[in-house]
């Protein structure tokens, strides 16, 4: 099986993170990406670098607005007198007013979500090359392969078409799903990661092609808090076509395992024919955002079955933070899903 990893996401290197009012430094750094690329090697994965791709697959999800955004504020944003090195938004908009800001100080209220996805100089291209992975695997997928690993980061399940927040800027798991709709009529996004995946949500909430389902803490006390919760069905022709699975923050193995198997009922009735799986590695018991409780072997049982599922299957990674045992986690699910083939 192949994983692609750029080691350009490197590039985006963010400094600080605001959590509980105090701001401090960042969970999302390059390390995660050469703690997971131990993991992938150690569970046998080929590694591929992915072809630095256009942009086609990327504005399939994300609005031209938005993509100039991100291209763009960072050089707009340090012109400013007195600008932060990174951009951060220092107020939210209401954004059903239905103006549209060109300051750079609006313009980053308007997209980004929370102050947890700083924007610096190398952001732009970091985030890209971790969409061209997501695209890569995909391709993979498409030509034939029964999986394939996007080494992805930043991550992109929080990213909606046209903000950003929770660490993430492009949506690579929406995008991912986009691509095998050319092949495939009915998709499915399955998103283990310990936060819901709201962007994701919000990108298919109505679409009755793709059916999105997420596992994560309940978000009365986790982030994102304002979406997750399991009344959330879809709107128009995408009613039914959402789920989510909140769970308490003390849930281990054998309490989560019951749970995915809920939610792998509810995406084989779909009856999709091919798969993402949103991949988190962050409902770790020891991970650093202290969410869940799922143990290494846990991950091995996660990867059985979704493997068990039978579908072409993308894998790309989501959260997941600096701890002792990021890499064998995935090695741990890695194990799990070739294992079962």
């Amino acid at each position: 099986m192949k994983a692609f990893f750029a080691q350009e996401t490197d590039n985006h290197d963010p400094q600080t993170f605001m959590r509980l009012g105090q701001m401090g430094t960042a969970e999302e750094v390059p390390e995660r990406a050469q703690r997971l690329h131990s993991g992938a090697v150690a569970a046998g994965l080929e590694i591929v670098h992915p072809p630095q791709g256009g942009m086609a697959e990327i504005a399939a999800i994300h609005t031209p607005e938005y993509l100039t955004f991100l291209r763009t504020i960072h050089g707009r944003w340090i012109e400013m007198p007195g600008a932060s090195d990174e951009v951060i938004p220092n107020l939210h908009l209401d954004r059903s007013l239905g103006g549209y800001p060109d300051w750079p100080t609006g313009l980053a209220a308007y997209h980004q979500a929370d102050a947890a996805c700083p924007i610096g100089a190398g952001t732009w291209e970091g985030v890209c090359w971790s969409a061209w992975t997501a695209i890569a695997a995909a391709r993979e997928v498409q030509s034939g392969a029964r999986g394939a690993y996007a080494l992805a980061r930043p991550p992109g399940h929080h990213a909606y078409a046209d903000q950003a927040g929770g660490f993430c800027f492009l949506n690579n798991s929406a995008i991912a799903a986009q691509m095998l709709r050319a092949d495939h009529s009915r998709v499915a996004i399955l998103d283990v990661d310990v936060h819901h995946g709201n962007g994701t949500q919000g990108i298919f909430y109505g679409r009755d092609d793709v059916l999105t389902i997420s596992l994560h803490a309940d978000p009365k006390t986790y982030y994102p808090f304002l979406c997750g919760y399991d009344h959330e069905r879809g709107q128009g022709a995408g009613y039914g076509y959402n789920r989510n699975i909140p769970l308490a923050r003390t849930t281990s193995d054998d309490d989560y395992m019951a749970a995915l198997g809920t939610a792998i009922a509810h995406l084989q009735a779909f009856q999709p024919t091919a798969l993402v799986l949103a991949l988190g590695l962050d409902a770790y018991k020891d991970d650093p955002l202290h969410g869940m409780a799922l143990t290494t072997n846990g991950f091995d049982r996660i990867g059985r079955a979704v493997a068990d599922i039978g579908l072409p299957t993308v894998v790309v990674q989501e959260g997941g933070y600096l701890c002792d045992d990021l890499g064998a986690n995935l090695t741990a699910f890695m194990t799990g899903f070739q294992g079962a083939a």
